[in-house]
């Protein structure tokens, strides 16, 4: 059980994520995982370049004929800009801003779920209109696994932020909960560098062909 002590801004430590020793643990954990995270997306991401021209005939579409440049390019601005405001969360939470650092995560879940909608609007546009399914082909399968996987870890990371938003909410901010914010920062952080690749690795050299 930990024993909360009552801070102002004036005392609040300065990396508050790290001035515990479980803060600390999290890191560790965190990096730990992280580390299995980028090994199997780059397992997933040479799935993709290793089956990304495989189609039964020409009568399956590959990546030129399926993907629309300006779709997937709003979907990144906003992901991209989501990474931005869980920056300006945790400067308030480093600020002991407990209502600030609330209300940017909060703007951050929405462009996460925006993020979310549109991937969902994508995979229904290909279904509807090419017959492009995980089924289809080796392609389909690739590209369905590497994008959804990235989808799946937006909604865990939407949940996760979700959960501390509400759990906290009449809490207020302390030394324990720090470093769960600060580490679900990172996780999302960690998110958007992966869908940057997936933004050059599938959608662009797949439009170039």
């Amino acid at each position: 059980m930990h024993v909360e002590e009552k801070f102002t801004a004036e005392t609040w430590p300065a990396s508050p994520e790290r001035a515990t020793l479980e803060g600390k643990n999290k890191f560790i954990g965190f990096w730990l995982f992280l580390g299995g995270e980028t090994v199997l997306f780059a397992s997933l991401f040479a799935t993709y370049l290793a089956l990304k021209d495989s189609v039964p005939d020409s009568s399956h579409a590959l990546a030129k004929d399926l993907f629309s440049l300006p779709l997937i390019f709003l979907a990144t601005m906003i992901l991209l800009t989501s990474s931005l405001t869980s920056v300006y969360a945790m400067y308030h939470m480093k600020n002991f801003n407990f209502k600030k650092m609330q209300l940017w995560l909060g703007i951050t879940v929405l462009l996460g779920f925006g993020f979310l909608i549109l991937e969902m609007y994508e995979f229904y546009h290909y279904v509807t209109e090419y017959s492009h399914k995980f089924t289809s082909s080796a392609f389909g399968s690739a590209f369905y696994t590497l994008v959804g996987f990235h989808g799946f870890h937006v909604a865990v990371g939407l949940v996760w932020i979700t959960a501390l938003i509400f759990r906290n909410s009449k809490r207020g901010l302390n030394l324990y909960n720090a470093p769960k914010y600060y580490v679900a920062s990172l996780y999302w952080h960690f998110i958007d560098v992966v869908w940057v690749f997936i933004f050059t690795v599938v959608y662009l050299m797949g439009l170039v062909g």
